[in-house]
């Protein structure tokens, strides 16, 4: 093994130093939901935004306030309502009698981290409010233009979208998400703990934070140095590719997709892969990896046809066919 691949392995093992007892103390609070909670860290270490959607119930906005909790940073909660305005997440301009100028009033999305809780119950105009934020870290109030702190991530919530009351998210705002994640029901004993834990009128206690912001950024540049092997390259280029122009892999799924993915999906999978190998303590990418967190990148990110839609198929149905189909390098 070569001095550099040794070197990235330590540091690697120092950069995750905190991924265990940050486990833990989400741990204390939240109970199962492994996929869940390793996939909210992937999206702290990958600098990648995160979607979840699942039936209401399921410990999504409580995985999230207890991520925040176990982190010593900045944390706003935006409830999403058909009535929210724009100036109420980014800020407004306030006008200021006393000298007859106008003062910026900043809203809570300068913040660390922002949960942005029943994303789709707002209209497009609103959730377009985030749009800038989530691309380029950066806010434009008026004709100012205020950088937000770092690191700033976007966890949000949303509801399945066949539920009364709720909107459909504009395709620009999916694709900024590096990940969705299908939050699902616990099982038996897992909902038997959740019963012995939370069945109580008491409040549950919070969590004292055990990393900080500037821990995720060392993670960041760690995971930055790990290897992806030309081989891996072209195989993420491939899946991403296939999902555009299906007949070119010889899969019969043309007719079923209108969008495939764009060339941020490539990015995402990229850095995803990096960082789920960074939390299995590689300083390199394998085929598995890339496997195992392409469904999560790319499963909002392929839109569906009518046809699709008919013949009972969904975007997962599909991402799965070109991961089964594709061969793996």
């Amino acid at each position: 093994m070569s001095n550099s691949v040794i070197e990235l392995n330590e540091k690697i093992q120092a950069a995750a130093a905190w991924v265990s007892p940050l486990r833990t103390a989400i741990g204390q609070i939240i109970i199962g939901q492994k996929y869940l909670v390793d996939r909210l860290i992937l999206g702290l270490i990958s600098n990648g935004h995160v979607l979840l959607e699942g039936v209401p119930g399921l410990a999504k906005t409580l995985s999230v306030k207890t991520l925040a909790s176990a982190i010593s940073a900045q944390f706003q909660r935006i409830q999403f309502t058909p009535d929210l305005l724009p100036a109420d997440i980014i800020g407004t301009l306030v006008y200021n009698p006393k000298d007859h100028s106008f003062d910026t009033k900043k809203g809570p999305v300068f913040s660390n981290l922002v949960l942005a809780d029943e994303i789709n119950r707002a209209p497009a105009k609103v959730q377009s409010a985030l749009l800038e934020a989530m691309q380029e870290r950066q806010v434009t109030i008026g004709e100012e233009t205020h950088e937000l702190p770092t690191p700033f991530l976007v966890l949000a919530t949303e509801n399945p979208i066949d539920q009364e009351g709720t909107y459909t998210l504009p395709e620009a705002q999916v694709d900024r998400f590096m990940l969705k994640l299908n939050v699902g029901y616990p099982n038996k004993e897992e909902e038997r703990a959740i019963l012995d834990r939370m069945a109580t009128t008491s409040a549950i206690e919070d969590i004292k934070p055990v990393i900080t912001p500037d821990d995720i950024l060392r993670a960041r540049e760690v995971v930055n140095e790990i290897y992806v092997d030309e081989k891996i390259k072209d195989y993420i280029v491939d899946i991403v590719f296939a999902t555009r122009n299906p007949n070119d892999y010889n899969l019969q799924s043309d007719s079923l997709i209108q969008f495939g993915g764009s060339p941020r999906a490539t990015i995402s999978l990229t850095l995803a892969a990096k960082g789920w190998a960074f939390l299995q303590g590689r300083g390199y990418v394998t085929p598995q990896d890339v496997k195992t967190i392409a469904m999560d990148v790319l499963r909002h990110r392929v839109i569906v046809s009518y046809e699709a839609e008919a013949e009972g198929k969904n975007s997962e149905d599909i991402v799965q066919e070109i991961l089964d189909t594709l061969p793996v390098p």
